[in-house]
């Protein structure tokens, strides 16, 4: 008689795909309640997915091929099974159980287009709109698993903190930027620190960008303290917000490093950063 290992579920694979590639975003979930798992699990895979194209093509030719078929997937219009793809099994299973807006979804895939391409980032709007698609929608979405009738009351927190946590992610990634030739600090900003797109990328001017980035983070900070001050978030929402908490230590520290960022890590070590996600789990605060 033989025996053999259960298989996994969708939900297992979507949080195993996490542990790889959103260690911040995994640790979320497991300190959301046990029934939000697998629906939590599911929309985080799908950003990490969206996320890592770039990362697995190069050219942008592909990389669109890729968001095609999850724009298809959520249209209705998915060539072959969903059920072999275990993460786009469990993110139209979440959709269908919590009723989440489809067209979110596929304006988060839009937005990502950008990634594709070494465009530069126009203006502080651009910016800020680019960020609304992408993690201020995710938490919204969280939002909406965790507690419908709780979420929009939190849009406008979502909508500021998601910038803010957007920001801190590109700081943690403008070296990879930098090499690929990608740019996502908005040229309106380095416009007034005397900066151009070659300029910066160039990375001579050392004192003008180490200005470029504190503005920048500045601007993180900015949105940070208006999600704190949209008003309380709904204990039954709040862990939606807890990958947010990470964001005030890196927009800290870039402003203080400047154009030193390039030459070192700052990302906290891993276990700092749960202490403080844990920490906020219990308190409720961003």
């Amino acid at each position: 008689m033989t025996t053999g290992a259960a298989p996994r579920s969708n939900q297992d694979l979507c949080l195993a795909t996490l542990r790889d590639t959103d260690r911040d975003r995994y640790l979320a979930c497991l300190l959301a309640p046990e029934d939000k798992r697998g629906a939590l699990a599911a929309l985080y895979a799908f950003n990490a997915e969206l996320a890592r194209i770039r990362d697995l093509v190069h050219e942008p030719l592909p990389g669109e091929v890729r968001m095609q078929y999850w724009r298809d997937l959520l249209e209705g219009q998915a060539h072959g099974s969903s059920a072999a793809n275990p993460i786009a099994a469990e993110l139209l299973a979440a959709i269908e159980l919590h009723r989440l807006p489809r067209q979110t979804l596929i304006d988060m895939i839009d937005a990502r287009i950008f990634d594709l391409y070494d465009d530069p980032m126009e203006t502080r709007g651009t910016l800020e709109g680019y960020a609304g698609e992408t993690a201020s929608a995710l938490i919204q979405l969280a939002s909406l698993v965790l507690a419908p009738e709780d979420a929009p009351r939190s849009a406008d927190a979502a909508g500021h903190a998601g910038v803010a946590q957007a920001i801190a992610g590109l700081l943690l990634l403008m070296p990879l930027h930098r090499r690929r030739g990608q740019l996502y600090l908005p040229l309106e900003i380095l416009k007034a620190t005397g900066l151009d797109r070659d300029s910066f990328l160039e990375g001579k001017d050392t004192a003008r960008i180490s200005a470029a980035i504190e503005a920048f983070a500045g601007l993180g900070r900015e949105h940070l303290v208006k999600a704190r001050a949209a008003g309380n978030i709904s204990p039954r929402v709040f862990p939606a917000f807890l990958p947010v908490v990470l964001a005030e230590p890196v927009l800290k520290r870039a402003q203080t490093l400047g154009a030193k960022l390039f030459d070192q890590s700052f990302l906290q070590p891993q276990w700092r950063r749960q202490m403080r996600m844990a920490r906020a789990a219990m308190t409720k605060k961003i």
